[in-house]
């Protein structure tokens, strides 16, 4: 093995958690100010943005690209890289504020100013909260120098960006970083992970992939014939239709099947 390719949200940075924390304390805001249970609220805001993310023209290139609904309340879309992006931009105000607006109508609450409100708040709130796995920089300090290191992620370039600009060393520890929407096509397309093979002038026999996401990470390099590491921090049973090389509960797993290539290579 050569290179190791990882995934970035939910891999490297917890953006569950990041997510999670913006709902919270968002939601957290409408129950002081109308009474509304803050888990019930939460749940119906979660209903109302995948419902609208769902129904714009732009859905099935989100779908493409990788961009969830979630990523859609609190990015801006600012880069201009194709003609989808510049709806996106043109969209998201209008999409975080009736995400926002219907979930307070399930509420019986129709307030449209401060559903703009929680809207602008959400975003806040989660540029403040860049969570890290606490094993993130000891696996990588571990590797690097060791193996050419590619960070491939789906998603808004400008948005996957400011990610990696909230945690300023983790960008450095890859020769090379990979946006789907930079490229145009997200995993599981095979077209992007050999676009990452000859970045890094390597064969799929020289790289493992890396991340937690059977239907994008994993299926993505089965695909294209690279090994793959299901990175399954939760115990989830796989109800997907790909079967990882690997499976780990935490990061420094990989260290063992590392060694594993490199005696089968040997």
């Amino acid at each position: 093995m050569k290179a190791v390719f990882f995934d970035l949200d939910d891999t490297l940075l917890w953006d569950e958690k990041s997510v999670n924390t913006a709902f919270a304390e968002t939601c957290h805001k409408a129950e002081k100010k109308y009474g509304v249970n803050a888990q019930e609220f939460e749940i119906a805001v979660r209903r109302s943005a995948r419902d609208l993310y769902m129904s714009y023209e732009t859905y099935p290139y989100t779908v493409m690209i990788g961009i969830n609904p979630f990523e859609g309340l609190w990015s801006n879309f600012s880069e201009p890289i194709s003609e989808e992006f510049e709806k996106l931009n043109k969209i998201v105000p209008e999409y975080r504020k009736n995400t926002w607006a219907n979930g307070l109508k399930t509420f019986g609450i129709d307030d449209p100013t401060f559903a703009e409100e929680l809207g602008n708040f959400f975003a806040i709130v989660r540029r403040k909260h860049p969570f890290v796995y606490d094993e993130t920089f000891t696996v990588l300090d571990q590797l690097k120098g060791k193996f050419d290191l590619l960070l491939l992620t789906n998603g808004d370039p400008s948005l996957q960006k400011e990610k990696l600009a909230g945690v300023p060393k983790l960008a450095s520890y890859f020769e090379e970083i990979v946006i789907s929407g930079d490229f145009g096509k997200g995993k599981p397309d095979p077209a992007i992970f050999e676009h990452c093979l000859n970045l890094l002038n390597i064969t799929k026999d020289e790289t493992i992939m890396v991340g937690d996401n059977l239907n994008t990470d994993i299926l993505g390099a089965s695909r294209t014939g690279i090994k793959n590491v299901w990175l399954n921090r939760k115990g989830r049973k796989n109800e997907a239709s790909v079967q990882p090389d690997y499976e780990i509960r935490h990061l420094s797993g990989l260290f063992e099947i590392l060694t594993e290539q490199k005696v089968k290579k040997a």
